[in-house]
């Protein structure tokens, strides 16, 4: 019922369905459970749960990794949280270093690859909270990421299943789009959000990145910021090899968990190289590429009632692997 997708009328625009999510969802629709996650390393990162975890025993959970400095208040995100609560789940925002407002303490951050707290946040959450049904969501760098995390586990992912949404897969060509065209005013944007918390960051922590004020306003893409940030503090010699090590779609094959991978054919933060080659998929994958969508958009309906089909497909997906017939 929900596996095609059909733009909203009139709103076909790759840019007008990138930027809709913003204006439908503007409404938080539910009070989100916050609790602090403390590291092995020292450091922390911040869940945002759609109910006190505590008082959901028993529920299938999905964990949602949000995109590039996004957060529980992306629209996508509290909108799939609601969705997965309306379905009787419980959902989680696992939020990168930094990513919810507060500097996180060590030099690290996160990037596209970056696997080791996903992977230490699904150990403690099924130790936490018991072992009940768990898929993940993957949103455009959280995708990648979760992609990359999936491959390396094989069979001990701790998932039933996963999705990926507007994945760049291929990190090296994505990074090029956004130096073209309208594209350029999404890198403006984000590479705003990046400095930023950078800048943040740099007051809480002066120590803690490979540069100073000054130096980092003067960033001009998110290359740039790659180049002299996201590589030098994750031990890759520059942008380049960060973007080589860390692209998913070479590691596809590994993967051995159910996945979902939805693009858009007209998402302008991509190339037609993040598209996998299908015939050489395992048969754990379904790969779903739509006409329209944009970037984490796939706005349906109309004005008067828009369909934001993610918070439809998505669960919809998942449903036969958190809640199996007997």
């Amino acid at each position: 019922m929900h596996e095609s997708f059909r733009p909203l009328t009139g709103a076909s625009n790759p840019h007008l369905q990138t930027l809709l999510p913003r204006l439908v969802r503007r409404r938080v629709r539910l009070k989100p459970h916050w609790q602090r996650l403390e590291l092995p390393d020292g450091d922390f990162v911040d869940l945002a749960w759609s109910e006190d975890p505590a008082q959901a025993a028993g529920k299938p959970r999905v964990v949602l990794f949000h995109g590039l400095e996004g957060n529980f208040y992306s629209p996508y995100a509290h909108g799939l949280l609601n969705a997965w609560r309306e379905k009787g789940w419980l959902g989680v925002v696992m939020h990168f270093r930094g990513c919810s407002g507060v500097p996180n303490r060590k030099q690290r951050i996160y990037h596209s690859g970056e696997t080791e707290d996903a992977r230490f946040f699904l150990r403690w959450l099924r130790a936490t909270h018991g072992e009940v049904p768990t898929a993940a969501v993957g949103v455009s760098l959280g995708g990648n990421m979760l992609a990359c995390y999936l491959a390396q586990q094989g069979a001990d992912s701790l998932l039933q299943a996963a999705v990926i949404v507007s994945a760049p897969l291929m990190l090296e060509p994505c990074s090029l789009r956004m130096d073209q065209g309208f594209s350029r005013v999404y890198q403006h944007y984000l590479l705003g959000q990046l400095k930023q918390n950078a800048t943040r960051k740099l007051l809480h922590y002066p120590d803690t990145l490979p540069l100073k004020l000054p130096q980092l306003l003067a960033l001009r893409r998110i290359r740039d910021f790659d180049d002299v940030i996201t590589s030098r503090v994750h031990g890759f010699s520059d942008a380049t090899d960060y973007y080589r090590r860390c692209s998913a779609l070479p590691l596809l094959p590994a993967i051995q968990t159910p996945l979902l991978i939805i693009h858009a054919k007209d998402d302008p933060f991509m190339t037609d190289e993040v598209i996998p080659d299908i015939a050489g998929l395992p048969r754990n994958i379904e790969y779903q590429l739509t006409e329209f969508g944009g970037h984490v958009g796939f706005v349906g309906g109309s004005l008067n009632k828009p369909h934001m089909w993610l918070e439809y497909r998505i669960p919809s997906w998942l449903s036969p692997y958190l809640e199996p017939v007997p």
